[in-house]
């Protein structure tokens, strides 16, 4: 009997050693924005695969690669990826272009917008799905008691833990997006390259006066190594 209880828990022991070890050998994907302010890095969350994938494809085709952030608006958000932007004349409309598909919504409440988060645009569908290329990251401000009471409001179907209610309070976010629009991924460092883009001069579209050129690339690398370059705590 306590030969079988001493083999038990030598397998027990083996296996979470297993698990432990292949977890730190597991890979992520790393994406690089890079921006005439400099560069930052985001990763992709496992929780949104459908997004993931899709955004994946398209890095690798190259597809965003000389596109526009077409629309940025201080202590809100940073938008690209419309198509049309690559050769788009000065003071030209841009926003509507798009890849001929939407990808359906995938909304956890796990994942809020918070600043440096990567969510997905979107038109007024009632589904919620998401567009096939354009994305955004958030900038937002940070909130008081007051003003978050007033910002979740605009979400009342939404919960919020205490975690999350302090993120905005210190970190900052937009608040009143959440359960609305698919957050993806997340910029880990360099978020004053966000502040950069966000604070430009802009004309009344929302377009920046000077062209704010991207290029967006990724590489797998070890969640270990990511931790460890970037500080980041996957969660899992």
């Amino acid at each position: 009997m306590i030969s079988n209880k001493k083999t038990l828990l030598f397998l027990l022991v083996s296996f979470i050693s297993l698990e432990t070890f292949s977890q730190s050998k597991r890979k992520e994907y790393l994406v690089t924005f890079s921006t005439p302010f400099g560069e930052m890095h985001a990763i992709l969350h496992n929780e949104t695969p459908q997004h993931k994938k899709n955004f994946l494809k398209l890095v690798n085709h190259k597809f965003y690669d000389g596109l526009l952030f077409h629309r940025v608006i201080k202590s809100f958000m940073i938008q690209g990826g419309d198509p049309n932007s690559k050769k788009a004349k000065e003071g030209e409309l841009l926003g509507n272009g798009d890849v001929g598909y939407k990808v359906p919504a995938e909304i956890t409440p796990e994942l809020f917008h918070k600043k440096g988060v990567l969510a997905a645009a979107r038109d007024n569908n009632p589904e919620k799905a998401s567009s096939g290329c354009q994305y955004y990251i958030v900038q937002g401000q940070v909130w008081n008691d007051s003003s978050l009471t007033k910002q979740m409001a605009r979400s009342p179907l939404r919960t919020y833990t205490e975690e999350q209610k302090n993120v905005y309070k210190t970190i900052g976010g937009t608040p009143h997006l959440d359960g609305n629009y698919t957050v993806f991924g997340q910029v880990i460092d360099n978020l004053w390259v966000v502040d950069s883009v966000a604070n430009q001069a802009r004309d009344k579209n929302n377009r920046p006066l000077k062209d704010i050129p991207m290029k967006i690339t990724c590489k797998k690398m070890r969640k270990k190594k990511i931790t460890k370059l970037y500080a980041y705590t996957f969660g899992d």
